[in-house]
């Protein structure tokens, strides 16, 4: 009987842990998972309105609709308008999308690119480490010292299965990397609101 208890105790603690485990990596991976609406989109908000909409909205969302409302402004009022804050969220969204739809090459190939001299030190800046540590690891795949359109675009279009292995190693160790950039990002604009006059 004792024996059976003390199974039965180990079988506790264990299940117990790996509950807690995975509350833990829920809330590191995305903090208001309770809040599973998705916000459809930037329609005139003001930053103040935007960020009060964490309680009800996901995170991913909202920070969507920050690259939208930049987006407008430099429509509206040229890309000199922009503040480096709002050139950070648009470098750091382009690199998820581009990433998350067809790795680092494709961040490279695109228009995107147009985003690598800065994107390292913004990733630094909202506190994503290790992602841009993963970051620089893909951009010193392409051996380039000048980071110019012209040098990154002939480069891309270059064989080369050493840099494109290299390229696929950062791919996959992003996938892994647990760091939210949405809730960073999110996290960085509430606590810097005045450095995004949408």
């Amino acid at each position: 009987m004792l024996l059976r208890l003390s199974l039965l105790g180990i079988l506790v603690l264990l299940l117990a842990g790996s509950f807690a485990s995975f509350l833990r990596n829920r809330g590191a991976n995305h903090k208001n998972m309770d809040a599973t609406k998705w916000f459809d989109g930037y329609s005139g908000q003001s930053t103040n309105e935007l960020i009060s909409l964490q309680r009800e909205y996901r995170t991913d969302s909202i920070v969507l609709a920050f690259e939208q409302a930049i987006q407008q402004k430099a429509a509206r009022k040229g890309e000199s308008s922009l503040t480096t804050d709002e050139r950070m969220v648009l470098a750091i969204e382009a690199l998820e999308r581009e990433v998350n739809n067809g790795g680092y090459s494709l961040f490279f190939l695109n228009s995107s690119h147009e985003y690598l001299p800065t994107i390292v030190q913004s990733l630094q800046q909202i506190g994503c480490p290790r992602r841009a540590e993963i970051t620089q690891a893909a951009i010193d795949a392409l051996h380039l010292h000048d980071l110019s359109d012209p040098q990154i675009e002939s480069e891309m279009k270059r064989d080369d299965d050493q840099r494109d292995a290299a390229l696929d190693r950062c791919d996959k160790r992003y996938f892994k990397e647990p760091e939210a950039i949405a809730d960073h990002l999110f996290g960085y604009i509430k606590a810097h609101p005045d450095s995004f006059p949408l």
